[in-house]
């Protein structure tokens, strides 16, 4: 009777002490550095530092995730909005992490016209970045919609040729576009039409205001604008849906699916997008914005290892915009319409590769094609029947091809005061069709560069830069440059940068031949090469205490440019031919502040007057400065545990002005201030895994605003008036994301 109970007992205490043995694990617990909240869904990957195998996981809803490595592991915690955390970590090790959040988001890291990947606050240049979390806000779905509001940037629409920028006072083929450091080919009239770069697929965009003509080479003197596209770098799966309508009669739709298997990654993604069209007033066919309908899709394959990364994608890009003309015949109901396709394709391989001693080679190869078809139809709208119109004029075929080939070598070490980078860049470009004179036109450019860094003392840094440049078509100058960063105090930080810039004139400025009802466009090939001295100065105080931060920019630049190429008025009313203006400048001035209160509320205030001028020849002296002011205020406020945000973003334009070149004499045109404002509020579900966004746009109902000077643009038709969008709409948009770790 005594020996059962007895056994009993101690089996049960036997048990007890054996119980925790089996059932306790090593946990990690990830919670905000500020608010001391759990951090959920939090992506975690665990690389073993002996076998190199990796395993990727995704915290809790309370921020946990099992420790499960069976060696000493490297361990990165990452999660949008808080800075990546790096560390090891033991087999049974439990621990809590405290990651920090981005308040001001200083820290991103960027690539552009760096040694290697660089935080945006060490860059010797300022670089602005757009992430992800900016783009969703505004639910921008081109670059048009991101770039409108920026202060120094100035977006401007044609319903043909589509949109085009300015920057710092220059015009858009003064501005280099990259995606994923490949430069974009397809300008129109020099400028890329910004509603065809969508944002789909798009991670976040590096912008840098001011010369980079030593790094990139032509095109480069205003700036870089750097697209960099989504790479899945956690999930074993991740697969998104992205939904868009706009009650103007928008309506757009992508997906995209990324797989990993160990070092091996894929992905693919496309989608389409539909405008109806959209005019003022209503003529029954006659559209300012033209309809619109697009197909796209891209793909990548990337191997990573611990020495190196290689990765091969391409992308394909269809847009057939439709031109509707007035009636012949209004009893028949007959008309001429004209179908423009754009096509544009790319394919490209590139691989980092570290080296022993904090060395890297970079190596970058990329052909990619575009193609701009004219087909003008009889459409008949009683029978619907459509008829090719035979004439020459009436059909037209632009093919431009570009290859480019780019390779690095550099040293990057921030324990050590010299480092350095030299490299090469060619680019080939080749364009036919009959609009191209001669049918066929090649240009190459040739060039090797090299760069290096000083740091002198702690707080200072030095970068000289030189390149050499052989073009088939001019004799280009050594283009040299010289940037530096002083960390004054701790939280003082000034750069200044100067650069000597060099662009030869593309294909379409020396041999374009572009004539129809509204456009009458002749190439010069008597044109000379731009030259430019460009200076940047930028001032930056960043603050951050407990939940409060906040940051204040004051930037200047003043840009000189010799032979500047502009669009000029050569005859009648519609008769345009690129011509070389002896000289050419803007200077300015931009004052930008951020303030946040973490985690809720954020308020951005910008302020820029531009000013631009010229002088048609040497002997004659610059007229004076004339001036335009821009004004930008973007608040928000997001609301934690419903997990919804509200924002507001508001842009003055000033009175701009439009420095014209009209049969050897420059003239001024006005365009008038107008005022835009959009409102958007976005709500998460399922943990963030469903986002519906709504909203409106241009809420002002700027659609059209008087200009006055000269006849008319080359793309106006001497209309008086600039466009600027397609009036007040409201939109929804719905994204869905599914992510699986194991």
């Amino acid at each position: 009777m005594i020996k059962g109970p007895f056994s009993l007992l101690i089996g049960l205490l036997s048990l007890l002490a054996v119980a925790p043995g089996y059932g306790q694990k090593a946990f990690i617990k990830v919670i905000d550095q500020k608010s001391h909240e759990p951090v959920a869904f939090a992506h975690v990957c665990f690389e073993g530092l002996t076998s190199g195998s990796a395993k990727y996981s995704l915290t809790s809803i309370e921020g946990t995730v099992a420790n499960e490595v069976k060696e000493i592991s490297k361990m990165a915690i990452s999660y949008m909005g808080f800075a990546t955390y790096a560390d090891t970590i033991r087999p049974g090790q439990s621990i809590e992490i405290q990651l920090r959040p981005k308040v001001l988001s200083m820290d991103e890291v960027v690539v552009t016209a760096q040694y290697t990947p660089e935080r945006a606050d060490k860059s010797i240049y300022k670089v602005e970045v757009i992430n992800a979390r900016q783009i969703d806000q505004k639910a921008a779905t081109n670059m048009a919609d991101l770039l409108k509001d920026q202060t120094t940037m100035r977006v401007t629409q044609d319903g043909v040729l589509g949109t085009s920028l300015r920057i710092q006072g220059m015009s858009g083929e003064n501005v280099k576009f990259l995606q994923d450091g490949v430069p974009l080919i397809g300008r129109m009239n020099g400028n890329f039409d910004l509603n065809q770069i969508n944002l789909f697929n798009v991670d976040h965009v590096e912008v840098i205001e001011g010369p980079m003509s030593v790094i990139y080479g032509s095109n480069a003197l205003a700036g870089v604008i750097n697209i960099i596209t989504k790479e899945n770098k956690s999930s074993l799966l991740n697969a998104t849906a992205n939904a868009y309508t706009e009650s103007v009669g928008v309506y757009n739709f992508d997906a995209a699916v990324s797989v990993n298997h160990k070092k091996h990654g894929f992905s693919l993604d496309g989608g389409r997008n539909f405008f109806g069209g959209y005019s003022p007033v209503d003529t029954s066919r006659i559209q300012t914005f033209k309809p619109r309908r697009q197909y796209f899709f891209d793909g990548y394959y990337v191997f990573t290892s611990n020495v190196l990364k290689f990765k091969v994608s391409g992308d394909y890009f269809n847009e057939l915009l439709i031109d509707k003309g007035p009636f012949v015949d209004r009893y028949n109901e007959t008309a001429f319409d004209n179908n423009f396709t754009t096509i544009r394709y790319s394919g490209r391989a590139d691989a980092s590769i570290k080296l022993p001693k904090s060395h890297f080679i970079n190596l970058l190869g990329s052909w990619s094609g575009y193609t701009r078809v004219r087909e003008t139809v009889f459409k008949n709208l009683t029978t619907l029947s459509e008829n090719i119109v035979p004439q020459s004029w009436a059909q037209d075929t632009t093919t431009i091809n570009n290859l480019i080939a780019r390779g690095t070598f550099a040293r990057s070490n921030p324990d050590r005061k010299l480092n350095y980078q030299a490299g090469f860049d060619i680019s080939i470009e080749r364009g036919k069709g009959k609009k191209i004179e001669g049918y066929s036109q090649e240009i190459g450019d040739y060039a090797a560069f090299v760069s290096v860094k000083w740091d002198p003392v702690t707080n200072l840094s030095i970068q000289p830069g030189l390149r050499l440049i052989y073009n088939t078509n001019y004799n280009a100058p050594l283009v040299y440059a010289l940037s530096a960063k002083w960390n004054i105090i701790e939280p003082l930080n000034l750069r200044f940068s100067y650069s000597r810039g060099f662009r030869a004139p593309s294909i379409k400025e020396l041999y374009l031949v572009f004539i129809d009802v509204n456009h009458n466009v002749l190439g010069n090939p008597d044109l000379k090469a731009e030259k430019s001295n460009n200076f940047n100065l930028n001032l930056n105080w960043t603050v951050e205490k407990a939940k409060v931060a906040w940051s204040m920019d004051v930037s200047g630049f003043y840009n000189f440019i010799e032979n500047v190429i502009m669009l000029a008025q050569t005859g009648g009313s519609l008769e345009y031919s690129y011509e070389n203006v002896s000289r050419y400048k803007s200077s300015g001035v931009q004052i930008g502040c951020s303030y946040s209160v973490y985690p809720a509320f954020k308020m951005q205030v910008g302020i820029a007057e531009t000013g631009i001028t010229g002088s048609p020849d040497v002997d004659l002296p610059y007229d004076t400065f004339k001036w335009s002011t821009e004004v930008t205020v973007s608040p928000s406020y997001r609301f934690i545990k419903p997990d919804v945000t509200l924002s507001l973003y508001y842009k003055y334009s000033g009175s701009a002005p439009q420095l014209m070149f009209d049969e050897q004499v420059l003239t001024w045109g006005w365009v008038d201030p107008y005022n835009t404002l959009d409102f958007t509020a976005s709500k998460g579900f399922w943990n963030g895994r469903i986002r519906l966004s709504g909203g409106v746009k241009n809420i002002f109902n700027t659609t059209t605003v008087p200009s006055t000077g000269g006849n008319g643009g080359a793309h106006s038709g001497g209309s008086g008036n600039t466009n600027v969008g397609w009036g007040r709409t409201a939109f929804l948009k719905l994204s869905v994301q599914f992510n699986k770790y194991k």
